[in-house]
């Protein structure tokens, strides 16, 4: 591996305006794809192997016309203190508003609240459902503004007047300020890091023309695809944050090399041989991780994981070809690592020549010997107190992944709304008039197509759910034309996300198989309510298997890239550590509400159901990063002869300091992306950041060191008869010191390509 990317890294730099012009033809080419490709519409929803979708389906195939993907928007009217809804005046109103909805040309349907029972029993709240052709993001402005236009008619003669449901529903401003913020952090943590400006700027050039690439390609497959504005932000998020650090990694070895006193196309080839093979394992355990979200078997969700790991594969690609292509433009503007630059006047040149002077690593022009780095001086102080250490890091992580036992999960709707918008403000007003149950009704559909009394089979569903508690309305039966199908509406006593509602829709599910041994009809239940309830059972299900899939793989894959047992387990231990506690930070600012008012959370509430898996996915992917690179510059030591302790040393002098760059990037980078106004990526944003900084800093920093310490050589221990059946793929570049003074292959090496 590592001398096939030396190869690969040499070219690039000899061959940069070739490789240049590929990268900038992909650009191009992503780019008018993506401007000439229909606009994406709303993206469908849909949970494979629920009984919630097996009903909606058998919904669309029985009730053709009657699907649920048009927009519904429905007005709430409230009547002024000391009236009611039904007092001449205010009918007036309600029938002259609902005339006005009806003249829109893409209405389908608008009832009349005074003859479908949409009145209160007090009879100060009513509303009226407005059905579209279109889904709410497909609607016309002015469709859209006879809505909001409507509402103001009613609401000018003294009526409170609020509109929820989806028609209203606009896209999510994109997170702009805050991405800006995000990334002048990643300058100055570059800058800071690599020394110069223009070493600073090769990763955000070369991140930025990568999400590029990926983002115009997923706009461009959009409308193709079925994806949606989140899987682009996601991608986006992602491939950021990995393409920044993934260039980070090599142009800092890059300058190392440098201050080894070898040339630069030699030193952008080590570079990319050494660094580079870090990154192509630590890109491949992140793909891993996000591609294996497929085995969930949700669409939207197999979706997101595949345009996020293809993301993640531009980023690999990128750092391995465009950098070592970009570093040859940069030429001595990028200088070694620990040597200043200065420049000298010179009567026999033309202009100004610039000097680099090599440090001396073992001490200082007085002979004195040179103060160990930061990283060096914490791996020994880890080293000396590695008990101590490892209990303060796995307690500290543990105490704050305590909330993760009060998790929440749920799907957002117009409860999660701020208090200020006339969605939320909709939802309170049918609460307050028709019950906390009212916002999410359950509907049962009744296939009696098997049974010979298709009226009296729904009957007999419609008794036995009226005997359940926890019922506070059902509607009689529906059926369509053929009489064999049949829908009813129950409406709970309690609000969608408890755990009653929970319990109904298990219950009436419970009655299912009486029902259908009685009468020959099969019962389903489906509505948003029951979707949300199987889609967190279907992902909480999926949570173990997803994570035997993802850390069995990548626990091969460690042990591949270590030789070593135990080292992959630690970083699996640690990872789970890392993500536990990320999730129970999640839980008590997203749910519980502490601190939220720092990150603009306005309504607190459960969980969204593919957070946890998700996330899990992510940040193993990213922990799994930060092992690689810090850990693989350990094991080039001890395999080069130092000690265990020496070897943890080592690989924080070289390493810790570009990590823990790295980390910040990462949570600069995710950190903007709180500022959205789509509470997912607001929450994915804070859990991302939050993740990396203990999976960065205690785990990977503190953690690691510690059991390694403890360990010894015994970290390092591979069965003999494993360790002759794996493939070595020298991720340590311990192939290219069989270069010789030319600083290319020898013969005998030229054509050996080791993968």
């Amino acid at each position: 591996m590592a001398t096939f990317l030396y190869k690969l890294g040499r070219l690039a730099f000899r061959r940069r305006h070739f490789v240049a012009l590929i990268w900038v033809a992909l650009l191009t080419l992503a780019g008018v794809g993506a401007a000439s490709a229909p606009a994406a519409g709303t993206t469908s929803f849909s949970i494979p192997g629920t009984e919630a979708q097996k009903a909606f389906d058998l919904l669309e195939q029985r009730f053709p016309g009657a699907s649920a993907d048009g927009a519904t928007g429905r007005m709430v009217f409230k009547a002024p203190e000391g009236q009611k809804m039904t007092d001449a005046d205010n009918k007036a109103t309600v029938a002259k508003t609902v005339k006005e909805l009806g003249d829109g040309s893409e209405v389908v349907s608008v009832t009349d609240p005074f003859t479908t029972n949409a009145v209160s029993q007090d009879g100060t709240v009513a509303y009226t459902s407005v059905k579209y052709t279109l889904p709410g993001m497909e609607l016309s402005e002015s469709t859209k503004d006879a809505l909001e236009a409507a509402g103001d008619d009613a609401r000018a003669t003294g009526l409170t007047v609020d509109v929820g449901g989806d028609a209203l529903q606009a896209a999510s401003e994109p997170a702009m300020m805050g991405e800006i913020i995000g990334i002048a952090i990643a300058a100055v943590v570059l800058v800071i890091t690599l020394g110069s400006l223009v070493a600073a700027g090769l990763p955000l050039l070369t991140a930025i023309i990568g999400v590029g690439i990926a983002g115009a390609t997923i706009t461009a497959l959009a409308n193709a695809l079925d994806l949606g504005d989140t899987t682009s932000t996601l991608a986006l998020m992602i491939g950021l944050a990995v393409g920044i650090d993934y260039a980070l990694f090599i142009v800092s070895r890059y300058r190392s090399e440098l201050a080894d006193g070898r040339d630069r196309e030699e030193a952008a080839g080590r570079a990319t041989g050494t660094a580079g093979s870090a990154v192509v394992f630590a890109g491949l355990t992140v793909v891993i991780a996000l591609a294996g979200l497929a085995v969930v078997n949700v669409p939207m969700l197999t979706k997101m994981g595949l345009a996020a790991s293809g993301t993640v594969v531009v980023a690999v690609l990128i750092a391995l070809t465009l950098i070592p292509a970009m570093l040859g433009y940069a030429g001595r503007k990028v200088t070694p690592a620990g040597q200043k630059k200065s420049k000298q006047k010179s009567k026999q040149k033309k202009g100004e020549q610039l000097a680099e002077d090599k440090s001396d690593s073992q001490g200082d022009a007085s002979g004195m010997p040179a103060r160990p780095n930061l990283g060096t001086r914490w791996a020994r102080f880890v080293i000396r107190r590695p008990i101590a250490v490892l209990m303060f890091g796995v307690v500290g992580l543990g105490t704050i992944a305590l909330p993760v036992t009060q998790l929440e999960l749920g799907l957002p709707d117009d409860s999660s709304q701020p208090t200020s918008t006339t969605q939320r403000r909709a939802y309170d007003l049918l609460s307050d008039g028709f019950g906390p149950g009212f916002n999410g009704p359950l509907m049962i559909v009744v296939d009696a197509t098997d049974s010979d009394d298709p009226q009296a089979a729904a009957g007999e569903v419609t008794d036995g759910i009226k005997g359940l508690k926890d019922v506070v309305t059902v509607t009689p039966p529906a059926f369509n034309k053929a009489g064999d199908t049949a829908t009813i509406t129950v409406i709970p006593d309690s609000k969608p996300s408890s755990t009653q509602t929970e319990g109904l829709v298990h219950a009436i599910r419970d009655q299912s198989a009486d029902v259908k041994a009685e009468t020959g009809a099969t019962v389903l239940v489906t509505g948003t309510t029951a979707m949300n309830i199987d889609f967190s059972q279907k992902l909480n299900d999926a949570l173990i298997p997803y994570l035997g899939l993802v850390v069995g793989l990548a626990f091969l894959l460690l042990i591949l890239v270590f030789r070593s047992i135990l080292v992959p387990l630690k970083a699996a231990l640690g990872f789970l550590l890392s993500v536990l506690a990320a999730l129970g930070a999640v839980v008590a600012v997203f749910q519980w509400g502490w601190l939220s008012g720092l990150i603009g959370i306005e309504e607190t509430g459960p969980i969204m159901s593919m957070v946890p898996i998700f996330m899990v996915g992510v940040v193993f992917g990213l922990a799994m990063d930060y092992e690689v690179f810090l850990v693989t510059r350990m094991r080039e030591a001890y395999v080069h002869g130092e000690s265990p302790t020496d070897a943890i040393a080592t690989g924080f002098k070289h390493s810790a300091v570009v990590v823990a760059a790295a980390a910040v990037i990462m949570m600069a980078v995710f950190g903007g992306f709180i500022s959205s106004s789509e509470s997912m990526i607001k929450l994915f944003g804070f859990g991302l950041a939050i993740a990396v900084f203990f999976d960065a800093f205690v785990v990977r920093m503190a953690i690691v060191p510690a059991v390694l310490a403890l360990l010894g050589d015994k970290a390092w221990w591979l069965p003999k008869w494993l360790d002759r059946a794996l493939p070595n793929v020298d991720v340590e570049g311990e192939g290219l010191r069989s270069l010789d003074d030319d600083n290319r292959p020898k013969d005998e090496d030229r054509e050996l390509v080791r993968v």
